[in-house]
Protein backbone atom coordinates (compact mmCIF):
# COMPACT_ATOMS: atom_id res chain seq x y z
CA UNK A 1 0.00 0.00 0.00
CA UNK A 2 1.55 3.35 -1.04
CA UNK A 3 2.22 5.85 1.71
CA UNK A 4 0.08 9.04 1.49
CA UNK A 5 1.97 12.10 0.28
CA UNK A 6 2.74 14.42 3.20
CA UNK A 7 3.93 18.00 3.13
CA UNK A 8 4.84 19.69 6.40
CA UNK A 9 3.16 23.02 7.20
CA UNK A 10 6.56 24.73 7.14
CA UNK A 11 7.29 23.41 3.64
CA UNK A 12 3.85 24.40 2.41
CA UNK A 13 4.28 27.97 3.66
CA UNK A 14 7.73 28.15 2.11
CA UNK A 15 6.43 26.90 -1.23
CA UNK A 16 3.60 29.45 -1.21
CA UNK A 17 6.02 32.25 -0.37
CA UNK A 18 8.34 31.28 -3.23
CA UNK A 19 5.39 31.11 -5.61
CA UNK A 20 4.20 34.59 -4.64
CA UNK A 21 7.70 36.10 -4.81
CA UNK A 22 8.25 34.78 -8.33
CA UNK A 23 4.98 36.31 -9.50
CA UNK A 24 5.81 39.69 -7.96
CA UNK A 25 9.35 39.70 -9.37
CA UNK A 26 7.98 39.31 -12.92
CA UNK A 27 6.48 42.79 -12.70
CA UNK A 28 8.22 46.13 -12.92
CA UNK A 29 9.30 48.22 -9.96
CA UNK A 30 7.33 51.07 -8.42
CA UNK A 31 8.98 53.81 -6.34
CA UNK A 32 7.38 56.11 -3.78
CA UNK A 33 9.66 58.87 -2.54
CA UNK A 34 9.21 61.93 -0.37
CA UNK A 35 9.84 65.32 -1.92
CA UNK A 36 9.57 68.82 -0.47
CA UNK A 37 5.81 69.21 -0.88
CA UNK A 38 4.60 65.63 -0.67
CA UNK A 39 5.14 62.16 -2.09
CA UNK A 40 6.09 61.22 -5.65
CA UNK A 41 5.14 57.84 -7.13
CA UNK A 42 6.83 56.50 -10.27
CA UNK A 43 6.18 53.18 -11.99
CA UNK A 44 7.48 51.62 -15.15
CA UNK A 45 4.21 50.88 -16.93
CA UNK A 46 3.96 50.66 -20.74
CA UNK A 47 0.17 50.27 -20.58
CA UNK A 48 -1.85 53.44 -21.11
CA UNK A 49 -5.07 51.93 -19.77
CA UNK A 50 -4.08 49.78 -16.77
CA UNK A 51 -2.92 51.90 -13.85
CA UNK A 52 -0.60 50.65 -11.12
CA UNK A 53 -0.89 53.90 -9.14
CA UNK A 54 -4.25 55.25 -8.03
CA UNK A 55 -5.99 57.50 -5.57
CA UNK A 56 -7.70 55.85 -2.61
CA UNK A 57 -8.93 58.89 -0.69
CA UNK A 58 -8.30 62.62 -0.21
CA UNK A 59 -4.62 62.38 0.72
CA UNK A 60 -4.00 58.65 0.26
CA UNK A 61 -2.61 56.79 -2.76
CA UNK A 62 -2.29 53.11 -3.61
CA UNK A 63 0.28 51.31 -5.75
CA UNK A 64 0.31 47.62 -6.64
CA UNK A 65 2.90 45.27 -8.15
CA UNK A 66 2.43 41.70 -9.28
CA UNK A 67 -0.75 40.25 -10.75
CA UNK A 68 -2.90 43.13 -11.98
CA UNK A 69 -6.33 41.55 -11.44
CA UNK A 70 -5.46 40.71 -7.84
CA UNK A 71 -4.12 44.09 -6.73
CA UNK A 72 -6.91 45.84 -8.66
CA UNK A 73 -9.47 43.97 -6.52
CA UNK A 74 -7.56 45.08 -3.41
CA UNK A 75 -7.58 48.69 -4.63
CA UNK A 76 -11.35 48.66 -5.16
CA UNK A 77 -11.89 47.11 -1.73
CA UNK A 78 -9.75 49.85 -0.19
CA UNK A 79 -11.79 52.58 -1.88
CA UNK A 80 -15.04 51.06 -0.62
CA UNK A 81 -13.63 50.79 2.90
CA UNK A 82 -12.38 54.39 2.86
CA UNK A 83 -15.63 55.79 1.46
CA UNK A 84 -17.74 53.92 4.00
CA UNK A 85 -15.57 54.93 6.95
CA UNK A 86 -15.46 58.55 5.82
CA UNK A 87 -19.25 58.60 5.43
CA UNK A 88 -20.05 56.90 8.74
CA UNK A 89 -17.51 58.78 10.85
CA UNK A 90 -15.28 61.56 9.55
CA UNK A 91 -12.98 62.05 6.58
CA UNK A 92 -10.12 62.58 9.02
CA UNK A 93 -10.67 59.04 10.36
CA UNK A 94 -9.63 57.55 7.02
CA UNK A 95 -5.87 57.00 7.32
CA UNK A 96 -3.16 55.08 5.51
CA UNK A 97 -2.45 53.20 8.74
CA UNK A 98 -6.01 51.85 9.03
CA UNK A 99 -6.05 50.87 5.36
CA UNK A 100 -2.66 49.16 5.64
CA UNK A 101 -3.86 47.19 8.67
CA UNK A 102 -6.96 46.10 6.75
CA UNK A 103 -4.89 44.98 3.77
CA UNK A 104 -2.51 43.16 6.10
CA UNK A 105 -5.32 41.16 7.68
CA UNK A 106 -6.82 40.24 4.30
CA UNK A 107 -3.52 39.19 2.72
CA UNK A 108 -2.42 37.31 5.84
CA UNK A 109 -5.68 35.36 5.97
CA UNK A 110 -5.50 34.42 2.29
CA UNK A 111 -1.84 33.40 2.60
CA UNK A 112 -2.42 31.13 5.59
CA UNK A 113 -5.78 29.62 4.63
CA UNK A 114 -5.91 29.45 0.84
CA UNK A 115 -3.96 27.04 -1.34
CA UNK A 116 -2.83 29.81 -3.70
CA UNK A 117 -1.50 33.09 -2.24
CA UNK A 118 -2.03 36.44 -3.94
CA UNK A 119 0.91 37.40 -6.16
CA UNK A 120 0.90 41.01 -5.02
CA UNK A 121 2.88 43.60 -3.12
CA UNK A 122 1.23 46.93 -2.39
CA UNK A 123 2.02 50.42 -1.15
CA UNK A 124 -0.34 52.65 0.80
CA UNK A 125 0.98 56.19 1.21
CA UNK A 126 -0.49 59.31 2.79
CA UNK A 127 0.84 62.85 2.57
CA UNK A 128 1.01 64.67 5.89
CA UNK A 129 -0.55 68.08 6.47
CA UNK A 130 -0.54 70.65 9.26
CA UNK A 131 2.96 69.60 10.25
CA UNK A 132 2.18 65.86 10.33
CA UNK A 133 4.74 63.49 8.76
CA UNK A 134 4.12 61.51 5.59
CA UNK A 135 3.22 57.84 5.96
CA UNK A 136 4.36 54.99 3.69
CA UNK A 137 3.41 51.36 4.28
CA UNK A 138 4.61 48.41 2.23
CA UNK A 139 2.40 45.33 2.56
CA UNK A 140 3.67 41.96 1.32
CA UNK A 141 1.79 38.94 -0.02
CA UNK A 142 1.79 37.30 3.44
CA UNK A 143 0.31 40.33 5.19
CA UNK A 144 3.51 41.65 6.73
CA UNK A 145 3.70 45.46 6.99
CA UNK A 146 6.83 47.58 6.80
CA UNK A 147 6.59 51.23 7.82
CA UNK A 148 8.95 52.91 5.34
CA UNK A 149 10.78 56.21 5.65
CA UNK A 150 11.96 58.56 2.89
CA UNK A 151 11.22 56.07 0.08
CA UNK A 152 9.70 52.67 -0.63
CA UNK A 153 10.05 50.25 -3.56
CA UNK A 154 7.88 47.29 -4.58
CA UNK A 155 7.86 44.83 -7.46
CA UNK A 156 10.50 43.74 -9.95
CA UNK A 157 14.08 44.14 -8.74
CA UNK A 158 12.97 46.13 -5.70
CA UNK A 159 16.00 45.26 -3.55
CA UNK A 160 18.42 46.51 -6.20
CA UNK A 161 16.45 49.75 -6.63
CA UNK A 162 16.37 50.24 -2.84
CA UNK A 163 20.12 49.77 -2.62
CA UNK A 164 20.66 52.34 -5.36
CA UNK A 165 18.43 54.89 -3.63
CA UNK A 166 20.11 54.28 -0.27
CA UNK A 167 23.47 55.17 -1.82
CA UNK A 168 22.17 58.72 -2.33
CA UNK A 169 22.00 59.21 1.45
CA UNK A 170 19.07 61.62 1.74
CA UNK A 171 19.39 64.32 4.40
CA UNK A 172 16.47 66.48 3.22
CA UNK A 173 13.56 65.74 0.86
CA UNK A 174 14.56 66.88 -2.66
CA UNK A 175 12.60 69.14 -4.97
CA UNK A 176 10.06 67.40 -7.20
CA UNK A 177 12.23 67.63 -10.32
CA UNK A 178 15.24 66.15 -8.53
CA UNK A 179 13.12 63.35 -7.02
CA UNK A 180 11.65 62.48 -10.43
CA UNK A 181 15.07 62.47 -12.09
CA UNK A 182 16.42 60.21 -9.35
CA UNK A 183 13.56 57.71 -9.73
CA UNK A 184 13.88 57.52 -13.51
CA UNK A 185 17.66 57.11 -13.26
CA UNK A 186 17.29 54.28 -10.73
CA UNK A 187 14.74 52.42 -12.87
CA UNK A 188 16.91 52.82 -15.98
CA UNK A 189 20.10 51.67 -14.27
CA UNK A 190 18.54 48.58 -12.70
CA UNK A 191 16.63 47.71 -15.87
CA UNK A 192 19.68 48.49 -18.02
CA UNK A 193 17.56 50.34 -20.56
CA UNK A 194 16.48 53.84 -21.52
CA UNK A 195 12.86 54.54 -20.56
CA UNK A 196 10.58 56.75 -22.62
CA UNK A 197 8.27 59.12 -20.76
CA UNK A 198 5.32 57.29 -22.34
CA UNK A 199 6.40 54.09 -20.55
CA UNK A 200 6.28 55.77 -17.13
CA UNK A 201 3.32 56.24 -14.82
CA UNK A 202 3.84 59.26 -12.58
CA UNK A 203 1.66 60.74 -9.84
CA UNK A 204 2.06 62.96 -6.79
CA UNK A 205 0.38 63.56 -3.47
CA UNK A 206 0.83 67.32 -3.22
CA UNK A 207 0.10 68.79 0.21
CA UNK A 208 -0.13 72.30 -1.25
CA UNK A 209 -3.24 71.43 -3.27
CA UNK A 210 -6.66 72.30 -1.92
CA UNK A 211 -8.97 69.35 -1.30
CA UNK A 212 -7.82 66.14 -2.93
CA UNK A 213 -4.04 65.88 -2.95
CA UNK A 214 -3.61 63.24 -5.68
CA UNK A 215 -2.57 64.37 -9.15
CA UNK A 216 -1.55 62.23 -12.09
CA UNK A 217 1.19 63.59 -14.38
CA UNK A 218 0.90 63.00 -18.12
CA UNK A 219 4.01 62.41 -20.28
CA UNK A 220 3.75 66.08 -21.33
CA UNK A 221 3.62 67.18 -17.68
CA UNK A 222 6.62 64.98 -16.89
CA UNK A 223 8.59 66.34 -19.83
CA UNK A 224 7.87 69.92 -18.81
CA UNK A 225 8.87 69.20 -15.20
CA UNK A 226 12.17 67.62 -16.22
CA UNK A 227 12.94 70.57 -18.50
CA UNK A 228 12.56 73.20 -15.77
Amino acid sequence: MPMPYYVSPEQMMQDKAEYAKKGIAKGRSIIAIEYVNGILLVAENPSASLYKISEIYDSIAFAGAGKYSEFENLRKAGIRHADLKGFMYSREDVTARSLANGYSQSLGTIFSQELKPLEVEILVVQVGHNGQPNEMYRISFDGSIIDERTFAVIGGKSEAVQALLKEKGFTQPPELQAALTLCITALEQIGNQKLSLESLEVAVLDRTREGRKFRRLSPADTKQLLAT
